[in-house]
């Protein structure tokens, strides 16, 4: 965080500007940005004073106009300076919850969001369906940053998988803008100011309507499990893992819970006794007599017992002996004088 408000105090900075005013166009401003309690709309203020909106929108402007004349001290130029330079750092913008949390942290963020409003170069832009509001001392930086935004929403479809950011920014420098310094705050800002990128539970980024990143439901936080476990795992675990996820939510997972979602959804594979698997990990549906029927139709040629056996624990986690009980299922799989087996039809 940049500690500008360990150099100087916002709010004795920002009373300098409203000292001079009469005390209604102090108050109003105070209260439409939120300087001392919550930010307030032109309709709650003018019931406050019995006037209309209008008057406090005309009452707000008059005061602001006459606060334009006490920038230019050594004080307001310094902070000025002090925020710009932390702008240029970061790509010339910055995404505006992180900007004024950065500014100003909890305490003096609407301070900071009335000293970048009164103060130069900066200016505001509105949040849009692609992307969040934001600062900049460029007005072009906003483009430029949707450029790439656009250039690693293409690579993120291609790569189909959550990046961690130094993957992120390799890309960046050898395929995007390789006479790039290594800049990491400005790629940062850039990615932060989408509305299509986001940083999932682990850290990784990637699209935010992908469940690796933006988990709904107890379906994607199971997802989300077996993406982190990399392997089969039981309801049960499964259960455990979701509530031990950095995830809001209404409340614990419950195992029955999770095994009902399971059965329900195809991207989930039952794989053994409560057990289950991802279907993008190349786990087939079925029962095991369903993924016999399927290895001898690949096949299109008789096979032993043996290589049954093991093609099918490819695919799942059950014993030796219930392999066999379904390769006696006469009406599936016949037998040969080798010992082979094919299918009956």
């Amino acid at each position: 965080m940049l500690k500008v408000s360990n150099m100087m105090n916002f709010k004795k900075i920002c009373s300098g500007f409203l000292e001079n005013l009469p005390g209604r166009t102090q108050d109003v401003i105070l209260r439409r940005f939120g300087m001392e309690k919550e930010k307030e709309t032109l309709e709650s203020i003018g019931k406050r004073y019995g006037i209309c909106r209008e008057r406090v929108r005309q009452i707000e402007e008059d005061g602001m106009k006459k606060i334009e004349s006490l920038k230019n001290n050594q004080i307001n130029k310094k902070i000025s300076q002090n925020f710009v330079h932390f702008l240029k750092e970061n790509g010339n913008l910055k995404r505006e919850d992180k900007l004024l949390n950065s500014l100003g942290g909890k305490e003096f963020s609407n301070h900071a969001f009335f000293l970048l409003t009164i103060l130069d170069p900066f200016q505001r832009f509105a949040e849009t369906k692609d992307l969040h509001s934001l600062w900049t001392i460029n007005e072009k930086s906003p483009k430029i940053a949707k450029e790439f935004i656009n250039i690693f929403i293409r690579e993120f479809q291609k790569k189909n998988q959550p990046l961690y950011f130094d993957e992120i920014f390799q890309i960046y420098q050898k395929k995007i803008s390789p006479k790039i310094s290594s800049n990491k705050k400005a790629l940062i800002s850039y990615l932060e100011i989408s509305k299509y990128i986001s940083e999932g539970p682990f850290g990784q980024l990637g699209l935010t309507n992908w469940p690796e990143i933006n988990p709904k439901g107890i379906k994607d936080r199971a997802y989300l499990a077996f993406k982190q476990a990399k392997k089969p795992l039981s309801f049960r675990d499964v259960a455990l893992i979701i509530n031990e996820l950095k995830i809001k939510q209404k409340a614990k997972a419950l195992p029955q819970t999770v095994h009902n979602e399971l059965i329900r959804d195809p991207r989930f594979i039952l794989v053994g006794r409560g057990i289950y698997a991802l279907k993008e990990w190349g786990y087939e549906p079925g029962q095991v007599k369903d993924i016999i029927l399927k290895i001898l139709k690949k096949s299109k040629k008789p096979l032993l017992k043996e290589k049954i056996v093991k093609e099918v624990l490819k695919q799942r986690l059950v014993k030796e002996s219930t392999i066999l009980v379904s390769l006696r299922n006469v009406k599936d799989f016949k037998k040969d004088l080798k010992g082979r087996y094919y299918l009956s039809i």
